[in-house]
């Protein structure tokens, strides 16, 4: 997700944005949506049993004296609640709980958080709800008790199956942990998803395929892959270990292509494999630019109106937040996306998906019109990043092996 910079009105007494009255956002402005989006909502829970030398996220190591399950479903209720004027009348359509390790909380507290959201907000029939889990944290049962409580959608974050990497990235969990806890979600789930990364230190093109073959003896619906980065700011920025070179990477990337497309799960996104059926309902909306309400310490939120689009952020650190979310407000920023933004933010997602966007979903949730994009998209055409007709654009391969360069021509057009 971009980077926001606030240029909202901040309260200097507690470093969150003032709250404002529903009525400011339906004001009269330059975009005129002619639909609203699908919503979903995302929960945050910002802690982890052991931070991971190479997460950027908003995650922090559980205390064991100190870990406020109970007060944090209180605030993250309270900030749903000062939420509400914003989605009246609007139907959520997915609930993902990420984090952070959000099965460190108790099956118990995961029912009582999902009825608590029931009573607030309408949900689709057969909402999808995902909810991630690290297999560190897995106890006979306990991915069944998610279910009952009323998870549909269980995301495991194995990363691999190898334990000599495992150990490399930190991981509380090794192989036998690993395969118990899939083995569990297999049982437990109609539908499941497995993260696996690659490109980690040490790893060959042989190991790969160990990792995938053996996640694919599960069966999974589902299989999201991610390549090892070095982010900012991470214990690996400070100490990088040696990973494979991109020539490694990209064989690597297409050998679990191969494998997962011979098992019957098609890459659908740029880092999602599915079976017929299985997508990711959640994340395919963010990646349509639909609206998503995030709650939660650090969470991001993004909101259409008739006349613009609202992007917010909570406030990171989970005691502020909680202080502010139960005193009714733990907005740390908020801004009105600008109309020259809108077509790379729209950009930044939907080319991430091998099927493209439809023409018309860009003019609804952009309140733009296709000239508004016109340039860039002759300039992609031209260089065979994109194929197109009167419907629909899609990344062609070289666009999809070359995503950043294809996105970068909507940036300049800004």
């Amino acid at each position: 997700m971009i980077p926001i910079v606030s240029e909202g009105s901040v309260a200097p007494e507690s470093g969150t944005v003032r709250s404002r009255d529903v009525a400011d956002y339906l004001r009269p402005g330059l975009l005129q949506l002619s639909a609203l989006p699908p919503l979903s909502l995302y929960i945050h829970v910002p802690w982890c049993l052991r931070k991971c030398p190479y997460c950027d996220f908003n995650s922090h190591e559980k205390a064991r004296e100190n870990f406020p399950e109970q007060r944090y479903v209180e605030a993250l209720m309270a900030d749903l609640e000062a939420a509400l004027p914003m989605l009246w009348g609007r139907t959520v359509q997915s609930i993902f709980i990420g984090g952070g390790t959000p099965s460190l909380f108790s099956p118990a507290t995961i029912d009582r958080m999902l009825g608590d959201v029931r009573a607030r907000l309408k949900l689709a029939p057969h909402c999808e709800v995902t909810l991630e889990a690290n297999p560190g944290t897995f106890e006979k049962d306990r991915f069944r008790a998610f279910a009952q409580a009323g998870v549909t959608r269980l995301s495991v974050g194995v990363q691999s199956f190898n334990d000599a990497h495992l150990l490399a990235l930190g991981r509380v969990h090794d192989r036998a942990q690993a395969l118990a806890a899939v083995q569990e979600a297999a049982r437990a789930f109609a539908t499941f998803n497995l993260d696996i990364m690659y490109a980690l230190p040490g790893q060959t093109l042989e190991q790969v395929g160990q990792d995938i073959t053996t996640a694919l003896e599960f069966a999974p619906h589902h299989i999201s892959i991610y390549h090892l980065t070095i982010e900012p700011n991470t214990y690996f920025a400070k100490f990088p270990p040696s990973i494979p070179d991109d020539d490694t990477a990209y064989a690597m990337l297409d050998h679990i292509t191969e494998l997962t497309a011979a098992a019957g799960l098609g890459r659908y996104e740029v880092s999602a494999y599915a079976r017929q059926g299985h997508r990711c309902r959640h994340n395919l909306n963010y990646w349509q630019f639909g609206d998503y309400l995030g709650i939660g310490a650090g969470a991001h939120s993004k909101i259409s109106f008739a006349h613009r689009v609202v992007r917010q952020v909570r406030l990171r650190d989970p005691g502020r937040y909680m202080e502010h979310a139960l005193a009714g407000n733990a907005m740390a920023k908020e801004e009105e996306v600008a109309r020259t933004d809108l077509p790379f933010e729209f950009m930044l997602n939907a080319l991430r998906l091998r099927h493209g966007f439809a023409i018309r979903d860009f003019t609804e949730r952009t309140g733009l019109a296709v000239t508004a994009i016109e340039a860039p998209l002759s300039l992609a055409e031209r260089q065979g990043l994109v194929e197109r007709d009167l419907h629909r654009v899609r990344p062609t391969q070289r666009g999809f092996d070359f995503l950043s360069d294809l996105q970068a021509l909507f940036l300049s057009n800004a």
